[in-house]
């Protein structure tokens, strides 16, 4: 990782040299304009097909601007950022608003960990060979606008089978100095305050802000407590270099109400089975950017970053069915368990923009190379306090598991966009992997020497475009790209000593493909288009017995899955007179996720069982958004249709749910938010939110995992007041 710096450090340091040819401008005066109609209503659009060092062309790409949307921002609730994208299945775990735990096309949703997630382009995943999930945590007050980039783009910027999810924060106010100041109130003791300070001075800007959030949690012993950070500087040596500096943070720390059971969903769905589990991530994201126009047809950028964190909690780790209770003979609790990931991931990257002549038209090349070296050291199994309060200190030295999973990767990736005619372009696109990861440390009651594992990740990806432009408002486009899911800490860590793990597991491979419709004709906007993942690999546990005939649990890739489906996006806006405007739009997917050839373990029959032709978990087959903003002036009111279809918990497909609530089927939910915003004046606005107007109980999904198996019920109905001051 010195090296890496060291480039860094060269590359600053030569600025002066390229900063030598510097123009100046005299200043313009624009001329004054009025607006004297309503603008369409377009919160949602599409890429560019070539923006900054990326070639979006040919690919299903959303981008979400949240300045133009009404959303509870302090809630964060995904349904409603994400509505206006179809297929985005949403795992309302809690209603803090602390973690995005969204996915598309069958993926897991699990902290947003099937995709590539950034802000501003620096990797935010915790740890891409180690712990993939996103446990940094960026407030949407700071943020104007969410980029979604589908599988197919996923050789510029990693092969995640979900794609590429970018944060792109707000930019330096062009005064000298400019203050927002957003605060929240609302149900279950909801507190947010954000508040920022921006400005330009010559060649110098600045953006920085803070967060403080907290809430009392719509269930008992839900309660959580969140903070974030960030100050983003930046210079510009000359019209075509700039250079930035950021570091930004975000931790908070959440009371886990524990998991229940039907019947307790069913009696209670406020009600809690423990009242002594937190869970607490600290992450800070330390970055550099240059960003240099370096002629007139070449762009290079390059970043270098790290996560540098923890992810934290202290629980008592038990089924359900176990009672957190008082020991009677001690009248103490039960030791709790302690468990802390440190992350130290760092990546540079350096890309390469290039445009030029092809049969007469402006034809384009990216190129870049990515580094990452990773050391994610995992303690577990520490045995905690008696206590009831978040106290992460061991009673007793020492952890159960002790572990680093080091990884060391450098991709090179290329993709070249040729403009064929003005109507018509192609893509290829080619990403190399080259790395390995290994881990070490001590299991506790484990053999030592069944521990080490390593893992390479030696491939090419591969993948093509193209794109038709029928006119200028429309075109049709269709892709296939390659895209793979290294095999992470929790599949190679056995979970108890009854568990063997495949000593040569693979990473889980295979492609996306999609074609779609989109395009803009007088009132309406749309984008239609069919999908299939192929996702092969997929790990999972099977039984078999030792050679002394005692029963083993071997944990392996247990098949392949299939997704294929529709996405349908359709908005029409209406204008109903000069300074009103009505808009109607529908966000709808289907979705058929199959297991193939396929086998894993029944818990229930101790033996291996075919699940060829089942339903992927936590895949329904339906998901549909639909809304209607009206417009009046700078005012507006929403109102949001959200149904999710049924779904599988488990790759068994039970139906019937088990005694812990871990298996069984997730029921079908209908949910409705309205939202409002008032213009009060240009510097002050009010915001009005209502969650699940009609109090529905639900619950999205039933992890096998973290935070515990069973039942975790989202939120009931919620009201929230927000206060927006611009200065």
């Amino acid at each position: 990782m010195k090296q890496t710096w060291i480039f860094a450090l060269t590359i600053i340091t030569s600025i002066p040299v390229f900063a030598q040819n510097t123009t100046t401008e005299e200043p313009k005066k624009l001329m004054e304009v009025n607006i004297n109609r309503i603008s369409r209503q377009r919160e949602i659009r599409r890429l560019d097909s070539v923006s900054g060092t990326y070639i979006f062309s040919g690919k299903k790409s959303e981008v979400i601007d949240l300045t133009n949307k009404d959303v509870g921002l302090a809630e964060k609730y995904g349904r409603q950022v994400f509505s206006k994208i179809p297929g985005i299945f949403v795992y309302d775990m809690d209603g803090t608003g602390n973690q995005t735990n969204i996915s598309t096309r069958g993926l897991d949703p699990h902290r947003g960990w099937e995709f590539n997630i950034r802000k501003d382009g620096i990797l935010t995943n915790s740890d891409m060979y180690g712990y993939p999930a996103s446990h940094y945590n960026i407030p949407l007050e700071a943020v104007e606008r969410i980029e979604l980039v589908r599988g197919t783009g996923s050789l510029q910027y990693g092969g995640q089978f979900g794609g590429m999810l970018n944060y792109v924060s707000k930019k330096p106010d062009s005064s000298q100095l400019s203050f927002q100041s957003v605060n929240t109130v609302g149900s279950y003791g909801l507190l947010s305050t954000f508040n920022s300070l921006s400005g330009t001075k010559g060649k110098f800007k600045y953006y920085a802000w803070f967060n403080k959030k907290a809430s009392s949690g719509y269930r008992k012993n839900s309660d959580s407590k969140y903070g974030a950070q960030n100050i983003s500087l930046f210079y510009e040596f000359t019209p075509n270099l700039e250079f930035k500096a950021e570091w930004t943070r975000s931790d908070y720390v959440t009371h886990l109400a524990g998991q229940l059971t039907d019947q307790m969903f069913k009696d209670d769905p406020r009600s809690s089975t423990r009242s002594r589990n937190y869970y607490n991530p600290d992450i800070n994201v330390p970055s550099i950017t240059l960003d240099w126009k370096a002629g007139e047809n070449t762009q290079l950028k390059f970043t270098s970053s790290a996560v540098i964190g923890a992810r934290n909690s202290v629980l008592f780790d038990k089924l359900v069915n176990v009672v957190d209770a008082i020991d009677p003979v001690n009248l103490q609790y039960a030791n709790r368990q302690v468990d802390v990931d440190h992350f130290n991931s760092y990546t540079s990257e350096l890309r390469l923009l290039h445009s030029y002549r092809f049969l007469g038209q402006i034809s384009n090349l990216t190129a870049g190379i990515q580094y990452m070296n990773n050391d994610l050291h995992r303690q577990q199994l520490g045995k905690g306090t008696t206590g009831a309060d978040f106290d992460l200190s061991l009673v007793t030295p020492g952890w159960g598991r002790d572990m680093h999973l080091k990884t060391s990767n450098v991709a090179l990736f290329a993709e070249n966009r040729w403009v064929v005619s003005p109507k018509f372009s192609v893509n290829a696109g080619l990403r190399v992997e080259a790395g390995e990861t290994n881990m070490t440390g001590v299991i506790n009651n484990y053999p030592t020497e069944d521990i080490p594992n390593t893992i390479k990740h030696e491939y090419p990806l591969f993948g093509a475009g193209a794109q038709y432009e029928l006119n200028k408002t429309m075109n049709l486009y269709a892709g296939w790209s390659q895209a793979y899911r290294p095999v992470i800490f929790k599949d190679i860590v056995p979970g108890s000593i009854f568990e063997i793990v495949d000593k040569k597991l693979k990473d889980a491979k295979g492609y996306n493909l999609e074609g779609g419709f989109r395009g803009n004709w007088k009132f309406l906007n749309w984008d239609v288009s069919y999908f299939q993942l192929q996702y092969n690999n997929r790990l999972g546990t099977v039984s078999q017995t030792d050679g002394d005939n005692q029963e083993t649990i071997y944990r392996t890739n247990i098949g392949d899955s299939k997704t294929r489906g529709v996405e349908i996006f359709i908005q029409a806006a209406f204008p109903l007179g000069k300074m009103t405007s009505l808009s109607l739009f529908t966000a709808t997917a289907y979705m058929d996720a199959q297991y193939q050839k396929a086998s894993i373990r029944d818990a229930n029959a101790k033996s291996t069982v075919s699940v060829d032709g089942n339903k992927v978990e936590s895949v329904p087959e339906w998901t549909s958004r639909n809304g209607a903003t009206l417009k009046i002036k700078h005012n507006s009111l929403s109102i949001l249709h959200s149904y999710t279809a049924k779904s599988f918990a488990d790759a068994l497909n039970a139906v019937m749910p088990n005694a812990t609530g871990s298996v069984g089927i997730v029921p079908s939910y209908n949910l409705f938010d309205m939202n409002a915003s008032i213009a009060m004046t240009g510097y002050l606005r009010i915001g009005l939110n209502v969650g699940n107007v009609f109090d529905k109980e639900y619950f999205t999904k039933r992890p096998q995992f973290y935070p515990g198996p069973g039942i975790w019920p989202s939120d009931g109905r919620m009201y929230s007041t927000s206060v927006s001051l611009s200065l």
